[in-house]
């Protein structure tokens, strides 16, 4: 865990040393300049200089031509007089015959040298704030600091720092005690300017830039009266200083540009900012994100003090997590604790649970976070405030442009514009995958403004919406891994283009907490129909992706929506598939036994007779699991038998492969072994009527199988090689599940009966991740120890 600075340890940074190592001696000079190259104009002595040479005149016959003195002369072209008088600038440039554009240069130079030659800062202008004492956290964020000072740059390009990140993350917290840090290395001052940018009236870059020379020491009356006058002056006053400029909570581009320092090999700035800048070239930026946990803690126990000892690290801990990371939640709640040592950290954390009121919570004196937020969210334009407060009714963690444009009930192509708005002022944070998500505390604040600006009836109206899309996209893609459905033929105009399975299974994954949550919502206003059809899209799907952990809840949804719709049928095909839920490790044997006797009970009033067989099909399997072999083999073929008879070959499948298990279960490997040859073949049979993709995803569980029969025959070679091919080809399915997790635990002991040590150990490495992957962390401890046992 990185360790936060205490304030007495300040980061003592080294001048003419990096943070890459000390700079090279021919470079001593421009180390002490900040390992820059020198960049900077020619001055007044070398222009000077120059000229006299050109015209192949001595200092002694310069001055006799200008009247002024060879050692006036001497001292200028040494640097040591920098701003002499315009009559003796423009007696030399009389001496030199120099042309308007020279004669103009001349000037304006001394004129500069003047300014610096009495530069003074005035005490209290843009002077840097105070640190705040338990400051903690953001090791790396000053390391990039630190690197910021001797950082190079191109000629005539200042060195700027740029950090973003959204309301409450401590921009200004962290600028002011990183620029306190690097202080010593900056002689000729810190500066440091409010620009306001969150306000309705941001400070106009020419009253900064007012400030900013003022405290260059330049009086009133010399100050220009033109913006872009008074930028120039500023980068010329500040391109031969060591000065640190930090231009605090900046609004845009056009704002900061004339505050940045001129080009030299000293001077830096820093620029905080809610909004991305986008437009700002050559910047180095850093993104300041929430503290992790550990970081969270030790900020809010250093703001508690002793108190933090009588309180319960794990309310604590929860006060933390219930901060999301934000610097200012935690030093709210942080200083409300410490302002009333009556109050306990856990009730504090119990009020924080629940969201109705959470925000309300995060209040402390001047201090409160729905101001902060508040903030951004003045910023936006209406249509983005709207499509802001609306995104809260969205019930899972991101989402994406599709559905941002069906809660704002706009285009797509407006949907993109005001994102990219929302997240340029940190209101939402996005990804590389095209995904948006809230901060938790953000989120509560959107919600807060959709309970305040929208009617009762807008509300409920755009949840709807949202809850319909939802439900029916979700079953539109599960539709691609039914056979009888596939690709859609006609899909309803409003929904994203799915254009493969490979897509649909992409979005039913991404998701998944907001169709599920969908459900839910569409559950509790008694939509029905719309629950029990995406339940029931799910049912080839949920083969792809065994081990999530929705599919209890979305057939337990669907089970009790095809009740409420008096469907009994359907509430057997939702409760078998409940069975199938809690066959998949960890197993429950006596769950799917009770789920498939509850759903033979409602198949057989339904007269429903697939169901009737699948529940036979699933209590077998329970029966198996359980040990009760012959009662399982019973089920098992009854089941057998109705699908043969219905002309169901992919489900007759699935029993035959029961009834081996079973055998194999019973020590019985040669008549299972017979049995699972004779499944292969039937799969493998193009003219069986199985299903090609069921077939494809039958074909390795038969293998396994088959692998398992002929080790415990003694076959270890054909084992081998048969579970070598199973795995092959769940490979090329791309499928991580526990039959490929059994399968190379299996093979891996095989090989090591070999003594094929090598193959075995790398064996059950894959298994100990493939277990690890689904859940199995047991299974995966044990594959790992195998893995990496002495010989």
């Amino acid at each position: 865990m990185s360790r936060y600075h205490q304030p007495d340890r300040p980061i003592r940074l080294m001048v003419g040393i990096s943070a890459r190592g000390a700079c090279p001696p021919a470079r001593i000079f421009a180390a002490e300049r900040g390992c820059g190259p020198i960049t900077e104009r020619p001055g007044l002595g070398e222009v000077l200089r120059g000229h006299r040479r050109t015209a192949r005149l001595t200092l002694e016959q310069l001055a006799e031509a200008s009247g002024v003195s060879a050692r006036t002369l001497s001292d200028m072209e040494r640097g040591r007089s920098r701003g002499p008088q315009h009559r003796t600038v423009t007696a030399l440039a009389d001496a030199l015959a120099l042309d308007e554009g020279a004669r103009r240069q001349l000037v304006e130079l001394a004129r500069e040298g003047r300014l610096r030659d009495h530069w003074t800062r005035p005490s209290g202008l843009c002077e840097l704030p105070r640190a705040v004492g338990d400051f903690t956290g953001r090791t790396a964020e000053l390391i990039w600091m630190s690197e910021l000072v001797y950082a190079e740059s191109a000629p005539g390009v200042g060195v700027v720092g740029l950090v973003t990140g959204s309301a409450g993350l401590g921009k200004t917290s962290f600028a002011v005690r990183a620029a306190h840090s690097v202080r010593p290395s900056f002689p000729d001052g810190v500066l440091f300017i409010d620009l306001f940018g969150m306000s309705q009236r941001p400070l106009a870059a020419g009253d900064a830039l007012r400030s900013l020379l003022r405290a260059l020491g330049v009086a009133d009356q010399r100050i220009p009266g033109d913006t872009q006058e008074r930028a120039s002056l500023y980068r010329s006053l500040s391109r031969d200083k060591r000065v640190l400029v930090v231009l605090d909570n900046a609004a845009s581009e056009e704002q900061v540009r004339p505050l940045l320092p001129g080009g030299g090999a000293g001077s830096r700035a820093l620029i905080t900012t809610r909004r991305l800048l986008a437009g700002l070239e050559g910047v180095r930026r850093l993104v300041l994100g929430p503290l992790p946990l550990p970081e969270s803690m030790e900020l809010l126990t250093g703001i508690l003090g002793e108190r933090s000892a009588s309180d319960e690290e794990s309310a604590l801990t929860r006060l933390a997590e219930l901060c999301g990371g934000l610097p200012l939640a935690l030093r709210i709640i942080g200083n409300r604790l410490a302002g009333r040592p009556e109050w306990d950290a856990a009730e504090l954390a119990a009020r924080l649970a629940d969201e109705e009121s959470r925000l309300d919570q995060f209040k402390a004196g001047d201090l409160k976070i729905a101001n902060a937020f508040g903030m951004s969210y003045e910023q936006l334009a209406d249509p983005a405030r709207r499509l802001f407060r609306r995104l809260a009714v969205i019930p899972g963690r991101d989402f994406d442009a599709a559905l941002t444009a069906v809660a704002g009930g706009m285009p797509i192509e407006e949907a993109w514009d005001a994102l990219d708005d929302l997240v340029d002022l940190g209101l939402l944070q996005d990804s590389s995958a095209g995904r948006y998500r809230f901060h938790d505390l953000v989120r509560l604040f959107a919600r807060g403004r959709l309970q305040e600006e929208e009617s009762p009836a807008g509300r409920e109206a755009v949840a709807g919406t949202v809850t319909s899309w939802l439900l029916r996209m979700a079953t539109m893609a599960g539709r691609w891994f039914e056979p009888r459905y596939g690709r859609p033929d006609r899909r309803d105009p409003d929904l994203a283009v799915l254009a493969s399975a490979d897509e649909a299974e992409r979005w039913l994954r991404l998701n998944a907490d907001n169709w599920l949550g969908a459900m839910r919502s569409a559950a509790s206003d008694g939509r029905h129909a719309l629950v029990l059809d995406c339940a029931e899209s799910m049912h080839w799907f949920s083969d792809r992706w065994l081990h999530s952990p929705h599919w209890g809840e979305v057939f337990t949804r669907g089970a009790a929506a095809a009740a409420a719709l008096g469907d009994l049928e359907q509430q057997a095909t939702q409760l078998n598939y409940l069975a199938w839920v809690h066959s998949v490790p960890p197993r429950h044997p006596q769950t799917m036994l009770r789920y498939g006797t509850e759903a033979f009970e409602l198949a057989t009033r339904s007269n429903a007779t697939a169901q009737i067989a699948w529940s036979h099909h699933y209590s077998g399997a329970a029966l198996r699991m359980l040990g009760r072999l012959d009662e399982a083999i019973a089920s098992a073929s009854r089941a057998a038998e109705m699908f043969r008879t219905m002309g169901d070959t992919d489900s007759y499948v699935q029993s035959l492969t029961n009834i081996g298990n079973c055998l194999r279960d019973q020590g019985r490997y040669e008549e299972a072994l017979r049995q699972l040859l004779q499944l292969r073949a039937l799969i493998d049979d193009e003219g069986s009527g199985m299903t090609p993709n069921i077939a494809a995803h039958s074909r390795p569980v038969a293998l396994i199988r088959i692998g398992e029969c002929l080790a415990h025959l003694g076959r270890r070679t054909e084992a081998i090689t048969t579970l070598g091919e199973a795995i092959g080809l769940l490979d090329e399915l791309q499928v991580a599940n526990f039959w490929l997790a059994e399968a190379l635990e299996e093979l891996a002991a095989l090989l090591a009966e070999e003594d094929r040590t090598g193959e075995s150990r790398r064996t059950y490495a894959r298994a100990a991740q493939v277990f690890e992957s689904i859940g199995d962390t047991e299974a995966g401890s044990r594959c790992h120890a195998l893995a990496t046992a002495a010989p």
